[in-house]
């Protein structure tokens, strides 16, 4: 097997929150619906450690095809009523200090500023949460480790259309990416001493 030499790791960490703020209306997302509240509470205690940490918290999100939307527009519409996402919408969106990249296809790298973010903010290691295991993450998961990023999987922080397919995806994300995919309470944050940023071990 080949093995990736990217760019050197920066010292910082950063917690990607990928497809958190969705309608999941599409069809298939039943068991991610069922599977959304729990979820959420999940990836929101997450996001809440990483920003006491001090780690950037970057939310990594689909366009949905609305080439004139902005985040701001994106999250209005996951909010709405009518979307079956609305609940994991409401308790995951962004605080102020966090940052919003919106991505066209399945990967947040892919004609996307992600990269450019991540080597400002001086990131070696990036941890992914959200939806769909063995689609966006594991998208985002491979393009992140072509770059020399290490990465981190938090297993209970990630989900797809059923349990078999995240498993699988998961599988996958560890013998191919050199990844980890503890539960996010074996990922521990720590604030780095250098700048406002911080590690992470698994």
């Amino acid at each position: 097997m080949y093995e990736i030499q990217g760019r050197p790791a920066g010292s910082q960490t950063a917690l990607l929150l990928i497809d958190v703020i969705n309608t999941l209306d599409f069809p298939g997302a039943a068991e991610l619906i069922r599977e959304s509240r729990a979820l959420a509470r999940r990836i929101a205690r997450l996001a809440a450690r990483a920003r006491a940490a001090h780690v950037p918290v970057v939310y990594v999100n689909d366009n949905f095809g609305r080439w004139r939307s902005d985040w701001r527009q994106v999250i209005e519409v996951c909010l709405a009523e009518s979307s079956p996402g609305r609940e994991m919408a409401a308790r995951l969106q962004p605080h102020p200090e966090d940052y919003f990249v919106l991505k066209p296809r399945h990967s947040g790298f892919y004609s996307t500023t992600l990269d450019l973010l991540l080597r400002d903010l001086d990131v070696g290691t990036v941890v992914l949460a959200g939806v769909a295991t063995d689609v966006c993450i594991l998208f985002t998961a491979n393009d992140a480790y072509m770059r020399g990023y290490r990465v981190i999987v938090p297993s209970d922080c990630v989900a797809a259309e059923s349990r078999s397919r995240s498993t699988d995806a998961l599988a996958q994300i560890r013998s191919v990416l050199k990844a980890r995919t503890p539960t996010s309470r074996g990922v521990r944050l720590r604030a780095s001493r250098r700048r406002k940023g911080a590690s992470a071990d698994a």
